[in-house]
């Protein structure tokens, strides 16, 4: 067995507190062996410390010492030492929590199943929930060998039926078990808790997620009207029953269910996000008269909620009022960032670049909202038909952060749509360089080589790259769609575009599978994607350029 201890700062602080045991004022303790075992310690001579601390527990009635004692012998991994140090604390204090959660560490890292089941025993027999707890803590920090007997013990109290009787106590220990890396026993207590407690609100929750989690959306939307109405929902499982809602796609119904928890900003903005997600700009607007109302001179990080609703409800007056009421300090780079998008909206163009510039300036502001103000500075540009600009505003940020990939993308992408490919080809390719995992620039790289130069062969490995390393994306989907389509490959560029305009109806993917289908005879099924895509952008250039050719 490993012997070792878990942690210093856990064991060597209570022995530099005052002894102040129970026994303490009627005999002190033996002061000599005390102070020659902390001299030993302050030398780092941890067996002599151990060895001293001993000596003095053995003839003092403080069960603190005793405490001290067996902890320094465990940390001078000095089992005998600590045995006889623990069985001296038992005596002296037979019914202490932190005497028993010791000594099943100790018969733990012993390798002792049946001391260690014994000490367990004694802990889930303490009334209350104290021993459980006491429990978990000393098993959740098993490493290593320990751990292996962690998992043994584990084990066992599931089978002899020793957890206490709630659903709240099983879902603890199975997680217990995941921790210990038994993810069986974790399953199989998440399952026995499932069945022996029905009707807890909690395990119906589970079981809610757990039917999401199969694919079961209607099943799970079963089991969560099962929890009833909000007002017979636990104030702890409204936040997490309203995310599960949400998980479904019902926004709506989780910004209202999230309205009867008690109310704080993480809870206001998280029901701004779900009402935007709903397309709901009447709730939205009855939440913003709520937070508003909440206080005549709100508070900073109320006053960024306030302009993020203001945003969201396109009432940029307001927006810019709330974000220019933000005085330093915590969110104040924030605030200005949002206030110059709003100021943008407004067609106040000169004073959001004033207030851009400002932040630029600002040798005190954090570094990811100054490079924010770059890449929205150049943004703002190009949309205002001032590209030459756009590209010095991206340049002059990446003087400050050199070689920062974000920076570089958006600078790629500001080269391609000026038809500058090489050089947008050449800023992909140092993102690449520097991180060869980095899909979005493979794919973009890949993409651009195909669509913008023919070189179809020589982006196949680009995109399927991107693709291994996120094969849920919809744009890397079509990329490598749209490659295979051009390679020849048309089935499965077929298979791959479609699953790209299930999972997202973007105009440039409508033109690609447009194209395919087309191509294949399937010209009605063609003509469909293509509207649909027009529907979303009919500007688009790629879906321009498919309808102009075939001319559907």
């Amino acid at each position: 067995m490993n012997w070792r201890p878990r942690s210093w700062s856990a064991l060597l602080f209570p022995m530099l507190l005052v002894f102040a045991g129970p026994g303490a004022a009627a005999l002190p303790p033996p002061i000599g062996d005390v102070m020659a075992g902390e001299f030993a310690l302050q030398e780092g001579n941890l067996k002599a410390a151990a060895r001293y601390y001993l000596l003095a527990a053995q003839v003092s009635p403080d069960a603190g010492l005793a405490e001290r004692a067996t902890r320094v012998a465990v940390l001078a991994e000095q089992p005998a030492m600590a045995e006889r140090a623990l069985a001296r604390w038992r005596a002296l204090a037979p019914d202490s929590l932190s005497m028993r959660a010791a000594a099943l560490s100790l018969a733990m890292r012993q390798g002792g199943h049946e001391q260690a089941m014994q000490e367990v025993r004694e802990l889930l027999s303490a009334p209350g929930d104290e021993g459980f707890q006491a429990l978990l803590a000393v098993m959740a920090q098993a490493r290593g060998d320990e751990a292996v007997i962690a998992r043994g013990v584990a084990r066992s109290i599931h089978q002899e039926a020793l957890l206490p009787s709630t659903l709240s106590s099983w879902l603890q220990f199975a997680g217990l078990a995941r921790r210990l890396d038994d993810r069986p026993l974790s399953d199989q207590i998440v399952e026995a808790g499932l069945a022996r407690f029905p009707d807890d609100p909690r395990a119906r929750l589970l079981r809610a997620s757990r039917l999401r989690e199969a694919g079961d959306d209607a099943g799970a939307r079963a089991a969560l009207q099962a929890l009833g109405d909000a007002d017979d929902l636990p104030d702890e499982l409204r936040r997490p029953t309203a995310g599960e809602l949400a998980r479904l796609g019902a926004f709506r119904e989780a910004a209202a269910l999230l309205a009867t928890a008690p109310q704080d900003d993480g809870t206001y903005g998280q029901r701004a996000a779900w009402l935007v997600a709903a397309e709901d700009p009447a709730g939205l607007l009855a939440l913003y008269r709520e937070v508003e109302g909440l206080a005549a001179a709100p508070s900073p990080s109320r006053r960024l909620l306030l302009g993020h609703l203001a945003e969201a409800l396109e009432h940029w007056d307001d927006a810019e009022r709330w974000y220019a009421g933000i005085p330093r300090g915590a969110g104040h780079d924030t605030a200005m960032l949002r206030r110059a998008r709003a100021l943008d909206q407004l067609d106040r163009t000169a004073d959001a670049l004033d207030l851009l510039h400002e932040l630029q300036a600002d040798e005190s502001a954090d570094g990811e909202r100054q490079r924010d103000s770059y890449l929205f500075e150049s943004e703002l540009l190009e949309r205002r038909q001032r590209p030459d600009e756009a590209l010095t505003a991206i340049d002059k940020g990446l003087k400050v952060f050199e070689d920062d990939p974000v920076m570089l993308y958006a600078r790629a992408m500001l080269h391609e749509r000026g038809d500058r490919v090489e050089a947008a080809l050449a800023d992909l390719r140092r993102i690449i360089d520097e991180n060869p995992e980095d899909a979005q620039a493979l794919n973009a790289y890949g993409y651009t080589l195909a669509d913008r130069t023919g070189r179809f062969a020589e982006a196949l490995p680009y995109v399927e790259r991107a693709y291994a390393l996120a094969p849920e994306s919809a744009p890397v989907i079509d990329s490598l769609g749209w490659v295979n389509f051009n390679l020849g490959r048309t089935e499965r560029a077929l298979e791959l575009l479609q699953r790209a305009w299930a999972r997202l109806k973007d105009p440039e993917i409508a033109a690609h599978l447009g194209e395919v289908l087309w191509t294949s005879g399937r010209r009605d099924e063609a003509r469909a994607v293509w509207l649909a895509g027009a529907e979303v952008d009919a500007d688009n250039p790629a879906l321009r350029r498919a309808m102009e050719k075939f001319k559907p």
